[in-house]
């Protein structure tokens, strides 16, 4: 039996909402969770290692505890894009993680490296972790700021978010900036404390639950 138009036009708008509805829910699929004992670099520099911290108060230590994981600091104060990208393999080799999360750039910023350097070994590195087959996660770090340091309001970097965007990774945008931006939570200018690094794993580990890999 054939609709009339009334019936087409309901029968459409009905699908039409079905499909808003869908995108409005996230309709994007969740990444599956990592169980107890899977194995995580954390890729990094000093905002990553115990640096001003006790052994055990770094966030990828807390974040292992909050998720049963074995979370590998692979952090190394100093670092640069193209230092990690050059030990990535190793690590990659040595551990065969399951997730790796990458932390790198703000020693570039700090040291006026061509933007589309540290763009393009961001990159690398997120190709080098899916050629693995592990997942990959990219954290954002604030870009230098006098202004932000002053009124504690540092944001990420914006390449960052196109990084992301172009290898189709998750990205964690403020959760450095957010800590850093409070002089409460630092040990000096630009690292966290043991309080800065116990807040990164908590907002660490809420954006991966909300990516899927943490339960």
């Amino acid at each position: 039996m054939r609709m009339n138009a009334p019936a087409r036009i309901a029968r459409g708008f009905l699908f039409l909402l079905v499909l808003l509805l869908a995108a409005a829910c996230g309709g994007g699929k969740k990444e599956a969770v990592l169980p107890t004992g899977s194995k995580v670099l954390a890729l990094g520099d000093s905002l990553t290692a115990p640096h001003g911290v006790k052994p055990g108060e770094d966030w990828p230590t807390l974040l292992g505890q909050k998720t049963g994981w074995v979370v590998i600091n692979g952090g190394i104060s100093g670092d640069t894009s193209a230092g990690a990208l050059a030990r990535l393999p190793a690590l990659l080799d040595e551990h065969q993680p399951q997730l790796v999360l990458v932390s790198l750039g703000g020693n570039d910023m700090l040291r006026k490296i061509p933007q589309a350097q540290t763009i393009a070994n961001l990159g690398r590195m997120l190709d080098l972790v899916k050629a693995t087959g592990a997942k990959a996660v990219l954290l954002a770090t604030p870009k230098p700021s006098i202004a932000g340091a002053v009124f504690n309001s540092l944001s990420a970097a914006d390449f960052y978010a196109e990084v992301a965007k172009d290898k189709k990774v998750p990205l964690i945008g403020e959760a450095l900036a957010e800590v850093l931006s409070d002089t409460a939570l630092k040990s000096d200018q630009l690292h966290p404390n043991a309080a800065g690094h116990a807040l990164l794993s908590e907002k660490i580990h809420a954006a991966l639950k909300k990516i899927g890999f943490a339960g």
